[in-house]
């Protein structure tokens, strides 16, 4: 029974590990969504010759002579590239058109005015879900290493479940809470920000693989716990039962004892009452005759 309880708690422990990992992960990086904007070509110049407009085909003529009407050729899609971003829960982050390199966003000054407080009620709750994790880890670390009897094990394995579960619930909310916000952002949101096309990042997948893993790790605790006290009621009821049929075998000796005893007893005062009997009846009849 040990064993198996060290496994499950090994178990537990591993998967709430893992839950803490892939949380804190997702929080500080930004690839909860990712996809493509679409945003005008700028002009061609001397420092940019692709992904641009060129006007008339002639880039000194347009540099010198500000009076010539300009003119381009490219037409629809053509006179707009489509940059990547990627979004979390901090930042929004896109490619520099115009130079190498990414720049980013505070998203909380990105999302509306409406959805503002519920993105920092997002945030809190997913402060909140890790600092939980850290919480029932702890338990579970106590309770596999040093919990030094079945009975504080049991306590122990009872908080960390609590914890964990409690933790968990607020990271479900947490990412709904998120989810909805960046959602009214892309149709809300300004206008040089909105994406042209977009789907979750692996953030986004970490985030709820981290949930996955902190409800199994909490099913894992709460199943521990309850085989653990089921079996000491098992164990409890199979001795009450032992000492009672134990208890009623030596009720029996003694009610046995007692009972042959008593009879020894009675064999005894009669035998002593013979004895009597005959030794007074000779004294009775000489004092008759005299």
């Amino acid at each position: 029974m040990k064993t198996n309880r060290r496994c499950r708690a090994l178990l537990a422990v591993s998967l709430n590990l893992m839950a803490l990992l892939f949380s804190t992960t997702a929080f500080i990086t930004t690839h909860w969504c990712e996809g493509t904007q679409r945003v005008p070509k700028p002009s061609c110049g001397k420092e940019k010759k692709t992904n641009c407009l060129n006007y008339s085909g002639n880039e000194t003529a347009n540099e010198t002579n500000q009076n010539v009407v300009h003119y381009s050729w490219e037409t629809g899609d053509d006179r707009f590239l489509f940059r990547y971003f990627h979004t979390g829960i901090w930042y929004s982050c896109e490619e520099n058109i115009n130079a190498a390199g990414e720049k980013c966003r505070s998203f909380i000054d990105l999302a509306p005015a409406s959805e503002k407080g519920v993105l920092w009620l997002s945030v809190v709750s997913e402060v909140l879900y890790i600092m939980l994790l850290v919480v029932g880890f702890s338990l579970m670390c106590l309770e596999l290493f040093h919990s030094s009897s079945v009975i504080d094990g049991l306590k122990l394995n009872a908080f960390a479940a609590v914890f964990t579960v409690l933790s968990g619930l607020l990271g479900m909310v947490a990412h709904m809470m998120y989810t909805q916000v960046f959602q009214v952002t892309v149709s809300l949101g300004p206008e040089d920000w909105r994406p042209h096309s977009w789907d979750y990042g692996w953030s986004f997948c970490l985030a709820w693989g981290s949930f996955t893993c902190c409800m199994a790790a909490s099913v894992t605790t709460l199943n521990s716990y309850t085989k653990t006290v089921i079996e000491f009621r098992h164990k409890r009821k199979i001795f009450e039962q032992g000492f009672r049929e134990e208890q009623n075998f030596l009720d029996q000796e003694a009610i046995k004892y007692f009972r042959e005893r008593t009879e020894e007893e009675r064999a005894e005062a009669g035998d002593l009452r013979l004895q009597c009997l005959h030794s007074c009846s000779p004294n009775r009849l000489h004092n008759t005759q005299l």
